[in-house]
């Protein structure tokens, strides 16, 4: 199993640190970098500058959000990123949620998954050096009725970079086994694997191919230390956040997850208190296993056996995240994650 991390929102102040973190994990053997895009920081920009700072780790986006670009832009940032990075970049791809899409890129959230699907074929098509010509129901290349023609990009054809899709939903998850080359999941638990695990299994046999084909790639937060109780406590609050605020009241596919994993009446209750204002409420209302199934936090044993737990349910790569450690002691951390993953063989 591999491990991956990931750079948040970077600014003048964190550049550097930020950067200096980056290279310690790949002189670690970290295998890849993703860059986050919510609204802060877009997911573009910070890997041009890492591909210069870094030799060998893969740097993906994760994600970049198909509302925010057409897809011809997508394919020209990707194809840019690959050249920079002397083929190291992998694109990862999102329908993100409502309240961003339409409340931050001002377009309507209709059809996310149509809309993916249709960004995919037109990304695929630019990458293969062809003319980029598309009537799909979301999209229309060249603009029907204007003065425009198909225009091939200028890079030579590059077929097969890797498109990663983060997706939650059953049909989303079954249209990432059938078609990605990897997923990036969250809100997955070894425990309740079957939750992500069975719609893109039901994808990949659609298309006559195995879920192996696939490069699973799963976010885990993770704390170690002695006091688990303390460690728990503290992850519930980011908890209850992605169970209230990661979406709108109608439309949250991160609380879904949770409550197809069997944690409905949980997901929902803190979900109510969230909307209602009543946030620290909600942190409590988190039980402990909504932290510790979903994570690697508790003792040094505890987490090796979290870590084996997650490779035995079929993940390829750990995306480790360290929110809420400090800056100081991410490095040490990283370097004990790295040797206890490596020890799993």
């Amino acid at each position: 199993m591999k491990v991956a991390i990931s750079v948040d929102t970077i600014n003048e102040r964190n550049i550097e640190p930020i950067t200096a973190f980056v290279q310690h994990a790949e002189r670690l053997g970290v295998a890849y970098v993703w860059s986050h895009e919510a609204w802060g920081s877009d997911a573009v920009s910070p890997l041009g500058y890492l591909a210069a700072k870094t030799s060998s780790v893969k740097l993906g986006c994760g994600i970049m959000q198909i509302s925010a670009r057409v897809p011809a832009m997508i394919a020209m940032s990707a194809l840019t990123l690959d050249a920079l990075s002397g083929g190291r970049f992998l694109l990862g791809l999102g329908a993100s949620g409502p309240q961003v899409v339409e409340g931050l890129h001002g377009s309507a959230y209709d059809g996310p998954l149509g809309r993916l699907k249709e960004t995919v074929e037109i990304v695929r098509l630019a990458c293969r050096g062809e003319k980029v010509a598309f009537a799909g129901k979301y999209h229309h290349l060249p603009r029907p009725g204007g003065e425009g023609k198909a225009l091939r990009l200028d890079f030579a054809p590059r077929p097969n970079l890797p498109i990663y899709l983060a997706t939650l939903g059953p049909r989303a998850l079954e249209y990432t086994g059938a078609q990605a080359d990897g997923w990036l999941g969250t809100s997955f638990s070894p425990e309740h694997a079957e939750a992500h695990l069975d719609h893109l299994r039901c994808g990949a046999a659609r298309r006559g191919r195995d879920v192996a084909e696939l490069d699973l790639q799963v976010a885990c937060h993770v704390a170690i230390g002695e006091d688990v109780e303390a460690l728990v406590k503290r992850r519930k609050a980011a908890v209850a956040f992605t169970l209230g605020a990661m979406g709108s009241a109608t439309t949250n596919f991160y609380n879904d997850a949770y409550r197809r994993a069997g944690y409905e009446d949980d997901a929902l209750a803190v979900q109510r208190l969230w909307i209602d204002g009543q946030r620290q409420a909600a942190a409590e209302r988190v039980p402990s296993a909504l932290v510790s199934r979903f994570s690697a936090i508790g003792t040094d044993s505890m987490v090796r056996e979290r870590f084996a737990a997650y490779r035995a349910a079929g993940v390829d790569c750990l995306h480790v995240r360290f929110e809420g450690t400090p800056e100081s002691e991410r490095y040490a951390l990283l370097e004990q994650v790295c040797d206890m993953i490596a020890s799993l063989g």
